[in-house]
């Protein structure tokens, strides 16, 4: 297996992973997506609130506000030392008393690891009036994607590397390259071979005119995209992932052995 970063920045990742299987790179992606934690709300408890959002809703947009994880601090509540009780290795609270008129923001909530704050510190919770009150008390614990969307890291996707081959000289490019979208043509007028590395763009290509534009893929290769919500790095997303992979095939050796 070899793995090849094309590109890297602070809320996502793309890289080319070569010489594995489809199952491989499917379990990665959904390894990805549904089984690695982040933080996020889970319980809420009100002791005033006066704004126009009923309690169910202010805490369902609570359980959404994305939260900076530190992985290494905390434990899933489900292999805890606790079991599940509750306690500082796997859950942490946030608190807020505010009071209007004002607009109430996620950057408002008071964390009591300072390392568990909101990403996005100016996302919109609710509005109070002159003399309304909000004060509650929430508990943040790590949990995976597959079982709420709350926790799951970002956006992941892939697709087979693709050998794309274009012929702007010839006589067909002047009949057809009408039909091809115009955000792969370069400034000179003629179709980019770069501009194209998309999959939006590679299906829009891929039966045009092969004389022109040929996509071929390799079934054996995959490009992956990843962006991050914010709760962890682009690189702790895939980290992780070929993390629980490999432990995971470990289990599944142990149990073979013991057959």
């Amino acid at each position: 297996m070899k793995l090849n970063i094309t590109e890297q920045k602070e809320d996502s990742i793309s890289f080319v992973l070569k010489d594995v299987t489809p199952a491989y790179a499917n379990t990665l992606r959904r390894l990805m997506i549904s089984e690695t934690p982040t933080m996020a709300i889970e319980d809420v408890t009100f002791f005033k609130n006066d704004s126009v959002l009923y309690d169910e809703i202010l805490a369902h947009r609570l359980g959404l506000v994305v939260l900076k994880t530190d992985i290494s601090s905390y434990n899933m509540q489900s292999v805890c030392s606790c079991k599940g009780a509750g306690c500082a290795q796997c859950q942490l609270k946030l608190t807020m008393d505010v009071e209007g008129p004002r607009t109430v923001y996620a950057k408002d909530l008071v964390s009591s690891d300072p390392k568990v704050v909101p990403v996005h510190p100016n996302t919109v919770l609710t509005k109070l009036l002159e003399g309304q009150k909000l004060k509650f008390e929430a508990v943040a614990i790590l949990g995976i994607g597959k079982e709420h969307t709350k926790w799951s890291p970002g956006l992941i996707w892939y697709y087979h590397e693709p050998t794309i081959k274009v012929n702007c000289k010839g006589k067909k490019f002047e009949t057809v390259k009408d039909h091809f979208p115009p955000q792969i043509f370069n400034k000179k007028g003629e179709i980019d071979a770069e501009l194209i590395n998309s999959p939006q763009l590679l299906d829009a290509c891929s039966d045009i005119d092969p004389e022109v534009v040929s996509i071929t893929f390799d079934k054996t290769s995959f490009v992956f995209k990843v962006e991050s919500f914010g709760a962890l790095t682009p690189k702790e997303i895939v980290q992780t992932a070929l993390d629980m992979f490999d432990k995971q095939i470990d289990s599944f050796a142990k149990l073979v052995k013991e057959i």
